[in-house]
């Protein structure tokens, strides 16, 4: 009996949702900065590579699929970076120190 490797990746796909909550939400906020830098330059590798597929258009159409989904891809990761810079401001002020008002 053979398995049906779209199955099969769709349970690779679900099972590393699972674990990725469980690994995001056990971070401590101590660690959650310098994890959000290291996500945030896995997103800027994962442009370089988006454009790459953006502009891999042989066919001659202007809305390939390579096209199509390499623009996909590079909105999805620059709103991943935005976000992760927010994040990191947010934290970052976290452990400012507060000056008292009188």
């Amino acid at each position: 009996m053979e398995i049906d490797p779209f199955i099969f990746r769709l349970s690779i796909f679900i099972l590393s949702i699972f674990v990725g909550y469980y690994v995001v939400w056990s971070v401590t906020p101590s660690l959650h900065t310098p994890l959000m830098s290291v996500t945030n330059a896995i997103s800027s590798v994962i442009i370089v590579g988006a454009i790459i597929a953006a502009l891999a258009n042989d066919q001659g159409y202007i809305f390939s699929t390579s096209s199509v989904f390499g623009y996909v891809a590079i909105l999805l990761a620059a709103i991943n970076i935005f976000g992760g810079f927010l994040v990191t401001q947010r934290m970052l002020a976290m452990y400012k120190k507060k000056k008292n008002k009188k």
